[in-house]
């Protein structure tokens, strides 16, 4: 039986048949409020930190909805394989939307943090299953064109976010930046109950409880000691040492739990496909890079080439456009070309574009700093496409929640490895050059936050802007060499794809 046929069979079992237009406007509108709340938030920090007070709090607002998202998204997946896409994203949507009415709600740094984590439960759904009721509903020839689509929600997004944003809180309240996206997380609910039909069939599944448990104990561990480590607590520290022994316990466990569980949550057969775990290893490498031009790059056109916030997040948005015109591209060249030399192509766009930052210069200007991030952009267009419909393309519709979701999480899985090690990075090189300098007694490496500010710079010394601005594009260069390394070893993966595509049965 041909795919088409398969999909076909699948949306027509029930007595209603999928009405795939509502379905996929649905998927897009989940997708935009899911995508649209980090840049939106962003924007709307400062506003918040001003009423509601606790600075000290403000990176744990974002890191409590990444860490959620994270843990989650991967026992949401297996969810969706045993019980159907559209109960679970449904659940997932209607937390989500609780969590955002909650924050809008919030009196305090402390509540609103509570409440991110509500938001970021009901988001990890979001993303993974929408993918996956894409690699539902259509034949691996729409598949690729339709994936492309999803990916313009991104860059839309982070368009249409910053500037929300900012229009909301100075005209209105930072609190609308919540609410914001109810009515369209409402209305994505009511086109998935009424258009999209499953033919699920009835049967009593054995939930894999014990897996999910230890799980979500080693994720989130994991996730709290990259987040947390080198910031708030030293990597030597007690904290850090028990929650990293507690991360790889409970994940020894969760291999032997999965090894003699009759439904796993995380069935270890899909990993043995080879082109799912090189789209997976790649996926986790191509997320650090993506951190470390998203984190560092608006610190090196504020800091050291000293333009504005929108000049700095100007070079930042050229990548969500570069990233939806690369993978609708990709979307019509899959077909022809193959997943393996789709893939390549955006491979070299994350080395041009890595090359492009090695190589930056105060005196580039923050343009030719938007093309890199516009390369980089490109590059994760291409892989990104081509690996999910590669998985997708792979997997039986039993497995494909789950499949998805690996992928993703091993993308947000390197991001935040990557935040931690290029951190890391950048605050050892700067300190070590503000030491060559013999400047310890007057400057530290949080005396960089200066620079980000251009009344505060001003105020500095010729002297100790000079070291800083010297030692910011030292130790940024540091960075982007990493981010350069880490673009050569993904088109080695790439490399190792299977020429043949495999076809889903």
């Amino acid at each position: 039986m041909s795919e088409a046929t398969l999909v076909k069979a699948q949306h027509q079992h029930s007595d209603k048949k999928t009405k795939k237009p509502f379905v996929l406007a649905a998927i897009m509108l989940a997708m935009f409020v899911a995508a649209i709340e980090s840049t939106i938030v962003s924007t709307a920090m400062p506003a918040i930190v001003g009423d509601l007070g606790g600075f000290s709090l403000y990176s744990w607002v974002f890191s409590a909805y990444l860490l959620m998202n994270a843990v989650t998204v991967l026992i949401y997946g297996k969810l969706s394989d045993l019980f159907g896409r559209k109960p679970i994203l449904t659940f997932g949507l209607i937390v989500f939307l609780i969590g955002s009415i909650l924050c809008g709600f919030s009196q305090s740094m402390e509540m609103l943090i509570f409440f991110r984590f509500v938001q970021g439960f009901g988001a990890g759904a979001v993303m993974p299953i929408a993918s996956t009721i894409v690699g539902d509903m259509y034949t691996k020839e729409e598949r690729a064109k339709v994936q492309g689509y999803l990916s313009s929600v991104w860059g839309v997004s982070a368009i249409m976010g910053p500037a929300l944003g900012g229009m909301l809180v100075e005209y209105i309240s930072w609190r609308l930046v919540f609410w914001v996206n109810v009515p369209l997380g409402i209305l994505a609910i009511i086109f998935l109950g009424l258009y999209l039909h499953e033919g699920i069939e009835k049967q009593k599944h054995q939930i894999d409880y014990i897996g999910a448990l230890l799980l979500f104990i080693s994720v989130s561990s994991l996730m709290i000691v990259l987040v947390e480590g080198g910031v708030h607590w030293a990597w030597s520290s007690s904290p850090i040492i028990l929650l990293s022994a507690l991360s790889a316990l409970s994940l020894g466990l969760f291999i032997l739990q999965e090894k003699r569980a009759k439904e796993p949550m995380m069935p270890f057969e899909i990993w043995k496909e080879k082109s799912i775990f090189i789209a997976n290893i790649t996926s986790l490498t191509t997320g650090v890079m993506l951190i470390g031009i998203s984190s560092f790059l608006p610190a090196f056109v504020q800091g050291v080439m000293e333009r504005s916030p929108i000049v700095a997040g100007f070079t930042l948005t050229t990548m969500s456009i570069g990233w939806p015109i690369a993978a609708t591209l990709a979307g019509n060249l899959l077909l022809k070309i193959g997943f393996r030399t789709t893939a390549l192509i955006g491979g070299v766009g994350l080395i041009l574009g890595s090359i492009i930052f090695v190589t930056l210069s105060p005196d580039d200007g923050p343009l030719w700093a938007a093309f890199g991030s516009f390369m980089i952009g490109v590059g994760m267009g291409f892989t990104t496409t081509s690996f999910i419909v590669s998985i997708q393309s792979t997997v039986t519709w039993q497995m494909r929640g789950i499949a998805t979701a690996a992928n993703m999480f091993m993308r947000t899985l390197g991001g935040t490895v990557g935040a931690a090690l290029l951190g890391g990075i950048l605050n050892s090189k700067l300190q070590s050059y503000i030491e060559s300098k013999d400047l310890t007694n007057e400057v530290t490496v949080d005396t960089a936050n200066v620079l980000l500010n251009e009344d505060e710079r001003n105020q500095l010394s010729f002297a100790v802007k000079s070291v800083l601005q010297d030692g910011l594009t030292l130790s940024l260069h540091t960075v982007y060499w990493a981010v350069f390394a880490f673009a050569v070893f993904s088109v080695i993966c790439i490399f190792f794809l299977p020429k043949g595509e495999e076809k889903s049965s």
